[in-house]
């Protein structure tokens, strides 16, 4: 399933989510498999979740079911117990194998309320100058390096707005990552627009 994070739920974490989804499907009474041995839980799985304080629209969870259900009519119950702010917008029967090894990249939308077209592109090409560029970044496993350009797949900019392309590694490239690599104050709201198989460069459906 694909689902967003949007409003004030983009202050949420992960694990705020992964509760609330937990819920919705309890509240829907739908047959959810369970993990066997001796403390079975449900057989939900998370994939790349977008950080705290960020929004998206292309977040994917996968659920196992005991029983065959139309798509459908699951997404409808399980939104039907979602809190605003989060919801599922997308719901296929997997084709086998896990969504994770399909996202390869991820599209975020970075806004620059104020910021003239000509200013963000000179900050973009000015990183380019100093490439290879990376920054520091304190992790579960204590700082880290993340490699901006490395990993920096294309991008565009219009009407204050910076579109960037990155390719999906661990650790992942976040929007603050590119904004403290871009040299540029006055960064606004950071969204992820879409993940998935880069093809023909772009982002495409991973449950298509």
């Amino acid at each position: 399933m694909r689902y967003s994070k949007t409003g004030r739920m983009r202050f949420g974490s992960a694990r705020d989510f992964q509760r609330a989804l937990e819920r919705a499907v309890r509240r829907a009474a739908l047959p959810i498999a369970m993990s066997g041995g001796f403390n079975p839980h449900p057989r939900i799985s998370y994939a790349n979740a977008v950080p705290t304080g960020t929004s998206s629209l292309a977040e994917y969870v996968e659920i196992a079911l005991a029983e065959d259900r139309d798509p459908g009519e699951v997404m409808a119950s399980v939104n039907a117990g979602l809190p605003d702010g989060f919801r599922i917008e997308e719901a296929v029967v997997s084709p086998g194998g896990a969504v994770a090894d399909r996202l390869d990249a991820s599209r975020w939308r970075i806004e620059y309320p104020g910021r003239a077209t000509a200013d963000i592109e000179g900050a973009v090409a000015a990183m380019w100058d100093r490439a290879p560029v990376t920054v520091s970044r304190i992790t579960k496993s204590g700082p880290r390096d993340i490699a901006v350009t490395d990993n920096w797949l294309g991008h565009r900019v219009a009407d204050g707005v910076l579109v960037v392309t990155v390719r999906t590694v661990t650790p992942t490239v976040r929007p603050d990552d590119i904004v403290r690599a871009l040299d540029l104050a006055d960064a606004g709201a950071a969204t992820r627009e879409a993940q998935g198989p880069f093809v023909d460069g772009d982002v495409t459906d991973p449950l298509a």
